[in-house]
């Protein structure tokens, strides 16, 4: 058992902890294996009755997968670790106990996909959620194909292609969060789930009520814009508004600078993963990757932002109406070898 994550069991809740408090608790391959065989280790056990996760960390509940791991990998990616983490991600969604998150700080890529398909997320105070992999070559995989066509409006498709941050508020109003409290409150909502209480009233006990921070003209203004077909049509019609709306003139410029190619599968794998089931859109992210990570733009996303950061990357090709719609198509295509496939529950 590796030092970054840690299980014991209290009272009647299967307690994990998330450690690697140095790396913002970054998922690691050896992190994602040991989180699965707990998890079906707990299903089986009647002692066991809800599953709390949590982190060590004040800044961070998970910062992501280990993206530099994948980096130094240039050449022979580590497919298995996308395989194990996809089906941990499909675990976690397929639970048959209640599985609750508790989330302060930064939750990002691989923090998310061992968080929010679980049945309850509580945001704190300071959490602050985001898909930010188009800024890095790369694409919003481990379930957000699923989650992110089913957030409220188009925020999702909106988050998809842009990387925005989202805090608690909007995580609570926009359908990342189930529930929203501070996290004075976690303690105390461990240790009643624990000692028996049932977990929606403990939960629902402590919760509290946003309204979204975007005011209403700019959610009208980003589920017209983000609910076009195309990218290019995204932005023509963020431009027509741009003159007199911030909030236009704020997605375009969070666009700016992303990976084009990253932007086109964004939208496309949101399209498909609106009218999929989850295990169909693990699948779909399957094939994504392993494109994906044979293409230049990832390894030119963490090296100006991880490597060299130089915050300039060149990205193949650098412009939106560059990029071939054939080429994108060819993501999603099936494998000739290997398509995920899932344990049955």
């Amino acid at each position: 058992m590796s030092s970054d994550i840690s299980f014991e069991q209290r009272g009647c809740v299967g307690l994990i902890t998330l450690q690697r408090v140095k790396a913002l608790n970054a998922l690691s391959h050896d992190m994602v294996k040991e989180l699965a065989a707990k998890l079906g280790e707990w299903k089986g056990d009647d002692g066991i009755k809800a599953v709390i996760l949590t982190s060590a960390s004040e800044k961070a509940f998970s910062a992501g997968g280990d993206i530099r791991a994948l980096y130094d990998g240039k050449g022979n990616p580590p497919f298995d670790f996308f395989w194990n983490e996809y089906r941990l991600n499909r675990a976690i969604f397929r639970y048959p106990k209640p599985y609750i998150s508790l989330i302060n700080g930064i939750v990002m890529g691989g923090g998310v996909g061992i968080s929010v398909h679980g049945k309850y997320v509580v945001a704190g105070e300071n959490i602050m959620f985001a898909m930010p992999e188009v800024g890095i070559g790369f694409f919003p995989d481990v379930g957000g194909t699923y989650f992110l066509p089913r957030m409220k409006g188009k925020v999702g498709t909106y988050l998809a292609m842009t990387g925005a941050r989202l805090r608690q508020a909007d995580c609570a109003a926009l359908g990342f969060a189930t529930h929203a409290t501070s996290s004075e409150n976690f303690d105390a909502i461990i240790d009643r789930i624990a000692q028996g209480e049932q977990v929606e009233a403990v939960l629902s006990s402590y919760n509290q009520l946003f309204e979204p921070t975007f005011d209403a003209s700019a959610l009208d203004i980003m589920n017209e814009a983000f609910s076009k077909p195309t990218v290019l049509e995204i932005v023509n019609s963020l431009k027509e508004k741009a003159d007199g709306h911030s909030f236009a003139q704020k997605a375009l410029k969070q666009l700016d600078g992303k990976s084009p190619t990253s932007i086109h599968v964004g939208l496309a794998q949101v399209l498909r993963g609106a009218k999929a089931d989850f295990e169909e859109c693990m699948a779909l992210e399957y094939r994504i990757v392993h494109r994906i990570l044979h293409e230049e733009d990832f390894y030119e996303g963490v090296r100006a932002t991880i490597v060299d950061k130089d915050g300039a990357p060149e990205w193949n090709p650098a412009e939106l109406e560059s990029v071939d719609p054939a080429k994108i198509e060819a993501h999603f295509a099936p494998l000739e070898n290997g398509e995920l496939t899932f344990d049955e529950i």
